[in-house]
């Protein structure tokens, strides 16, 4: 930076949650700010864009999480707020600073030198509040409308689409006449024929290679995938946009700078939110951490064009799933004379698990497919050697993931104990945990459950000629959150356990937390049933004489 404008830097030290919060605060646009900290309006404005934007956001006030809660103005006022001013903050830690200028002209240097010194006396909440912020943070004073515009013009489309971008448009969109499909199929084409270079966001500086070398090569960032996208989708008279969504479900930043954010989707005019970077994932299904994380959407704020309200280009990604969340999972075990068990557990998943599953199957070589499955074993409650495991192709994407393993475990009974329990071969169903007792003053907050999710796990399960079994008794709760059910049966030496639970709601009131909590203690209760087996001859049968 030059020293000139270094010599001006306002220093601000960050002592506490209140100066954080209204440095937060500044990022965004106020009512009654108007046009003063707006980019150049004069510049040219992508017709589709405002189409796309003006849709959605004729509105009387900002969506819910646009933006924070006013901010309590700190003990010491903070330096004015100047665009494209230098500002530098400082933790409490790293607030010894000695500045030493030098030089004259285009040879002048400032140099700032830090003192380590041990952070000042904190609470336990204020070192919470302030865990997020950087030791030392240095930028330009600006709003997120600013940044937003900056890295919409970086990817900005050329007036003229090349000849084969159009011809490639046309041939991808060719066996369908409506909007949607068409926009599918150009998904399709970038996520899975396109592969993704992993490089963070940002590492080419928001410079999207020319659309026939991302084509040609077969190989993009993050941020070409978008470029390409919507130069596809523009040739086919669709719409589409940018949004970046951040390491956590809100923006915490102090400076509205690139590095505040991680990843980009990618959204349609039919708000249907995208991620061809990830390869494998379902049309319209994105990570289950950036639904309803707040985002930045890059572009123009039309609100002051259409009479409506300054907008701060921070918006939650409000969407759902494109289908319901399913997981079914069915195991075929044997239970052996000397104790062995060998089962073989089949998957079948729609939503995030499956998402989750997908994309750790892509990534990892076909030898390593056993070491996945053992994971996945072990995180169901399975113990023993996993093997021969079969999925189905990550890339077909409108059917459920599947996945098969077989898993051998020695010693799971021990027969000369009497009587033998056992538990069902059935994975763990894994509820959310009760919730904690909030902190002395602060609200309690509602119970989250997650998204919708209907679980159903079956076991059948063969022993040994001469074992006798008694069966635990079935268990059936409901509740207008969740349902819960089991059953247990045996015939003609054969287990079988049944267990369905259905999440219905995404969250409960915190005052409902003793009915979660005897809803929670249920299902554990019942998941720790077992099967008692009794056998009248464990002595192995004696070699017949030739």
């Amino acid at each position: 930076m030059p020293a000139s404008d270094l010599a001006k830097t306002s220093i601000i030290v960050v002592r506490n949650e209140t100066i954080k919060k209204q440095l937060e605060w500044r990022l965004y646009l106020h009512p009654g700010c108007g046009l003063c900290t707006q980019p150049d309006l004069n510049a040219a404005i992508d017709p589709s864009l405002l189409k796309l934007l003006g849709r959605k956001q004729k509105r009387a006030a900002p969506p819910p999480l646009s933006q924070p809660p006013a901010a309590v103005p700190p003990a010491e006022p903070l330096p004015p707020f100047e665009p494209g001013k230098i500002q530098l903050l400082l933790k409490p830690a790293a607030s010894q600073v000695s500045i030493e200028k030098s030089g004259e002209s285009e040879s002048a240097r400032v140099s700032y030198t830090w003192h380590s010194s041990a952070p000042e006396s904190a609470t336990g909440k204020e070192e919470a509040a302030l865990e997020d912020v950087p030791d030392i943070e240095i930028g330009r004073n600006s709003q997120w409308p600013d940044l937003s515009y900056q890295l919409f013009q970086a990817l900005a489309l050329p007036s003229q689409l090349p000849d084969e971008v159009v011809q490639l448009s046309q041939k991808v969109t060719a066996t369908t006449n409506k909007p949607i499909a068409k926009v599918e199929r150009i998904y399709d084409f970038v996520s899975q024929k396109i592969r993704t270079i992993d490089l963070p966001l940002g590492a080419t500086g928001f410079r999207p290679r020319p659309l026939a070398e991302i084509i040609s090569s077969g190989y993009a960032t993050q941020e070409d995938k978008f470029f390409l996208f919507r130069a596809l989708t523009k040739a086919a008279d669709l719409d589409a946009a940018a949004a970046l969504v951040g390491p956590a479900k809100k923006i915490t930043a102090l400076m509205a700078e690139p590095v505040a954010f991680v990843h980009l989707l990618v959204g349609t005019a039919s708000n249907c939110w995208l991620d061809p970077a990830l390869e494998v994932a379902p049309f319209g299904a994105i990570p289950a951490s950036y639904r309803n994380a707040s985002a930045l959407l890059l572009g123009v704020d039309n609100g002051p064009l259409t009479d409506a309200p300054a907008f701060s280009m921070i918006m939650p990604i409000q969407t759902d799933l494109p289908f319901p969340s399913t997981q079914r999972v069915t195991i075929d075990a044997t239970l052996d004379a000397d104790g062995t068990l060998t089962a073989k557990p089949r998957y079948a998943m729609r939503g995030d698990n499956e998402l989750l599953l997908r994309v750790a199957f892509h990534q990892a070589p076909k030898e390593k497919w056993n070491e996945v499955a053992q994971l996945l074993a072990l995180s169901d409650g399975f113990r023993g050697k996993v093997s021969n495991v079969i999925a189905s192709d990550p890339y077909e994407t409108h059917s459920p993931f599947t996945v098969e393993y077989e898993i051998l475990q020695r010693k799971f009974v021990d027969w000369s104990k009497k009587p033998v329990r056992i538990p069902a071969p059935l994975p763990l169903l894994g509820l959310p945990d009760p919730p904690t007792k909030p902190a002395p003053g602060a609200a309690a907050t509602p119970i989250d459950l997650g998204t919708p999710l209907d679980v159903e796990v079956n076991a059948t399960v063969r022993i040994p000629v001469g074992t006798t079994a008694h069966i635990p008794t079935g268990t059936s709760v409901q509740r207008d959150f969740a349902t819960y059910t089991s059953e247990y049966s045996t015939k003609d030496r054969t287990l079988t356990a049944t267990r369905h639970l259905n999440f219905i709601l995404r969250e409960i009131p915190a005052e409902r937390a003793a009915d979660y909590n005897a809803f929670l203690r249920t299902v554990q209760n019942d998941e720790s049933q077992v099967f008692t087996l009794e056998r009248t001859d464990t002595t192995p049968a004696a070699p017949k004489k030739p």
